[in-house]
């Protein structure tokens, strides 16, 4: 049904009601079904039949044995508990990096004072680092 209605430009404006459409039981079972088994995405079904993804959601909730409304997700303390001691290696190899690093300037910064004591010159002072 078209119906049409003049805004305040005075251009008419074209919108259609939509009838109201009630789907049956074994329409809707099936229509989860294929849902849950992912043949086609809650997005693109309402396209397709016109219907908000809060119907969906509802008829989900009715005919799923899985998704219950209200159902909780609780995250597995043994996934938490991983991804804690990967985390914990990842800082200990940092950690192990980070001290061979500090080990080499303390070495070169020795050789530097052997040597500017060997030849009685300062490096420190005549060495100009290039960026």
């Amino acid at each position: 049904m078209m119906a049409t209605s003049k805004s305040k430009t005075g251009k008419s404006t074209k919108y259609e009601i939509r009838q109201s459409r009630i789907f049956s039981e074994s329409f809707k079972r099936e229509k989860v079904e294929d849902i849950l088994n992912k043949r086609i995405s809650i997005i693109e079904f309402c396209k397709l039949w016109d219907v908000s993804s809060t119907s969906v959601y509802r008829w989900i909730y009715q005919y799923s044995p899985h998704y219950k409304k209200g159902t909780k997700m609780i995250v597995q303390q043994d996934s938490e508990e991983a991804k804690t001691q990967e985390l914990l290696k990842k800082v200990a190899e940092l950690e192990r990096i980070l001290g061979q690093k500090q080990m080499e300037i303390d070495y070169q910064s020795k050789l530097i004072e052997i040597a500017s004591k060997e030849l009685d010159i300062d490096l420190k002072k005549s060495f100009k680092p290039t960026l």
